[in-house]
């Protein structure tokens, strides 16, 4: 072959139409499944596709990759006694099983140990800069392409590069959601009041013995158990809460608070029209807000979205949700201005098993970047709207004889987190809350449905259903053995078989657990 045989042959490769050049924003756990999966296709097996992640920090790892909370605000949320919510073979990627032995609930440290192995084992590392920032990115409508402005860390100017597709995977555990709560502001001013977004263990309270927490998802409920550790009272409001005094006094569930009072009295009142005083601090786990620093206002803009229908012609980000997103991941919006397969958000729903939901989203992403013709606008408008009507007759159903001042919300344990950031009608604030929240089993449905959609054979075992149902009954039977020091002992060569026979070791360990529970607990229903 001659040397003008060769350059015609590059030439037509380099412009083939079916070539994809593929930004993945992130390497946390998203960024991580993106790689993976993508260099798991046949178009990257065969040069057609490549990919680059961009990670601001130093390792991958994301929310799991520790950080002193010197930032404002800090690089992650995770604070010193974290371990999982969920048993480590419910929350691990399908691909890629945590080692034998490994504690039902790891502590973050192992997590990330995992999150670590999953990238060499799968040989991540050459597709990811770290020490490197997305600082914007452009979407150019005649090219079709995307310019990405990223920072490296040690550079001393920018670096612009040229992408057919972007993979948002950035997490949304970062910035902090503040309640509008009337008084919290001079609290905050003050010091007597801060986001759980800066704890990291007991000691961040000095010399404070009694605590305000507000909040009442997993991190609220671990900083009541580190606190109450450290011997200190603690006060939990959490919204829907009957009031209890529990532990000789020490801890005190209220309800939601409705005003802080003067910081220096340390006195609330609460929505039941009750008051605590003595409060020497107050900790708002009150979540977090979806952020895109690197998207501009014209593709995708920070407000609240009209009510529907007709579907907006734009990307909306409220904050608690995007929309509107063809199932929860392409943007449907107007596609001579976004074309749906030229940007996608991984990692949006929550209270899931987020790591095996990531494997399918992104399973989902690569068929519509190989065929964009398959996700049919009309029929996901369709399943938008229909969405949308149910959440709305569930959240006009909650309003009933609920007092007009209280935004309601589908799930009272989370209604803290409201702010004014993002004004609008209480009920579309939360049919935005409640967008990309999976009650029940909607979850596995949704990762069955994108593996079908993809053409993926995978779908959702029954013991991981069952085992995710009990994962409340599974956490406090193994903080039993951890604290008569049998953890180590139950786990011990559990998983060492291989393949599927090492997952059939995890159910049968945690089937046994359970049956601990009903032992210790016969007047209790497992679930």
């Amino acid at each position: 072959m001659d040397i003008s045989s060769t350059l015609v042959e590059e030439f037509q490769r380099q412009n083939d139409p079916t070539r994809r050049n593929i930004c993945v924003i992130g390497a946390g756990p998203a960024g991580l499944a993106a790689v993976k999966i993508i260099k798991d296709s046949p178009q990257f097996k065969e040069g057609l596709w490549t990919v680059t992640a961009f990670e601001a920090r130093d390792k991958v790892g994301g929310v799991w990759l520790p950080a002193p909370p010197t930032d404002d605000p800090p690089l992650t949320p995770l604070y010193d006694s974290l371990t999982t919510n969920l048993p480590h073979p419910v929350m691990a990627y399908t691909s890629f099983s945590f080692p034998p032995s490994t504690p039902l609930f790891p502590p973050a440290s192992t997590v990330l140990t995992y999150l670590e192995a999953y990238t060499a084992h799968f040989q991540l590392a050459p597709h990811i800069r770290l020490n490197t920032r997305v600082v914007s990115t452009a979407w150019d409508a005649i090219s079709g392409k995307w310019t990405v402005t990223v920072r490296d860390s040690t550079a001393k100017s920018d670096e612009s590069c040229t992408f057919d597709r972007i993979v948002v995977a950035n997490g949304h555990y970062r910035i902090p959601r503040l309640p509008n709560t009337l008084g919290l502001a001079r609290w905050l001013d003050e010091k007597r009041a801060f986001h759980a977004v800066y704890y990291r263990n007991p000691s961040d309270f000095g010399d404070a013995r009694t605590v305000l927490v507000v909040g009442a998802g997993p991190s609220g409920q671990d900083l009541c158990t580190d606190l109450l550790a450290s011997g200190r009272t603690v006060v939990h409001s959490a919204t829907g809460a009957v009031r209890e005094d529990m532990r000789d006094g020490r801890l005190k569930v209220r309800g939601r608070v409705a005003k802080y009072l003067e910081p220096s009295e340390g006195r609330v009142v609460f929505e039941d029209g009750t008051e605590e005083s003595g409060i020497d601090c107050a900790v708002l786990a009150t979540g977090y807000k979806v952020n895109f620093p690197f998207l501009s206002p014209d593709v995708v803009r920070q407000a609240l979205p009209p009510p529907v229908p007709p579907l907006p012609r734009e990307l909306y980000n409220s904050t608690y949700h995007v929309f509107p997103l063809a199932r929860h991941i392409f943007p449907l919006v107007e596609a001579d201005a976004l074309p749906t397969s030229s940007i996608v958000f991984i990692g949006l729903p929550v209270r899931v098993a987020p790591l095996p939901l990531l494997e399918a989203q992104m399973r989902a992403v690569l068929h519509v970047f190989a065929h964009p013709e398959s996700l049919g606008p009309t029929e996901e408008a369709i399943e938008i709207i229909a969405r949308y009507e149910t959440l709305r007759a569930q959240v006009s159903a909650s309003r009933i004889d609920q007092p007009a001042e209280v935004p309601p919300s589908s799930d009272s344990t989370e209604r803290d987190d409201l702010d004014d950031t993002i004004r609008g009608d209480p009920v579309e604030l939360a049919i935005a809350r409640a967008w990309h929240r999976f009650d029940g089993h909607e979850q596995f449905a949704y990762r069955d449905v994108l593996h079908a959609f993809a053409g993926h054979p995978s779908r959702v075992p029954d013991w991981e259903i069952e085992m995710y149902d009990a994962k409340g009954v599974l956490r406090e039977e193994w903080r039993d053995l951890e604290r008569l020091g049998l953890a180590e002992e139950w786990v011990r060569g559990v998983g060492e078989a291989s393949g599927e026979k090492g997952t059939e070791q995890w159910v049968e360990l945690m089937r046994k657990l359970l049956k601990r529970a009903e032992e210790r607990h016969p007047e209790r229903s497992r679930l």
